[in-house]
């Protein structure tokens, strides 16, 4: 009799334990405990939204390096068409960095709060070597190779 006892109280125990293993599982259950857990002013950021702005960011370096690598005779139609190019690049690059800066998009996500205000900066040093009436791309090939830095730091 103590016997069947036990074993109905350890298969209810087992069900409620499993119940809230499942549960916490769920988007929802993570959400309401993040409110609970992190202070008001910190925003978390969901993995795939993450994982889209650097998909997006590893885009635009790559057409970035893309117009790099083409070599242009300077004040040609071509080598402004280069110059444009790799502005543009550089100013979609700088606004997704803009979007995975800490209290933006990378507010969980310890390691973007150090570096990728400084990549922001090495950014916009770009634009504007890239922008002078003889375009400057050096610091343009820094940013091209800027990503290699933080994620082997990061590994």
């Amino acid at each position: 009799m103590l016997r069947l006892k036990l074993s109905r109280v350890f298969s209810l125990v087992l069900v409620v334990v499993m119940t809230l293993l499942i549960t916490s599982c769920t988007n929802e259950f993570a959400a309401s405990m993040r409110q609970l857990t992190y202070p008001p002013d910190f925003k978390y950021t969901e993995q795939d939204e993450l994982r889209t702005d650097m998909a997006m960011l590893a885009l635009q370096m790559q057409l970035l390096e893309n117009a790099l690598a083409k070599k242009e005779e300077p004040y040609s139609t071509d080598a402004e068409v280069q110059r444009e190019t790799v502005l543009a690049s550089l100013r979609k690059i700088s606004s997704i960095t803009s979007s995975l800066k800490a209290g933006d998009s990378g507010a969980n996500h310890p390691f973007m709060q150090d570096y990728m205000s400084d990549f922001g900066a090495k950014v916009d040093q770009a634009r504007s070597a890239a922008s002078l009436a003889k375009p400057n791309y050096y610091y343009a090939g820094k940013v091209s190779g800027g990503c290699a830095g933080c994620h082997r730091i990061n590994r």
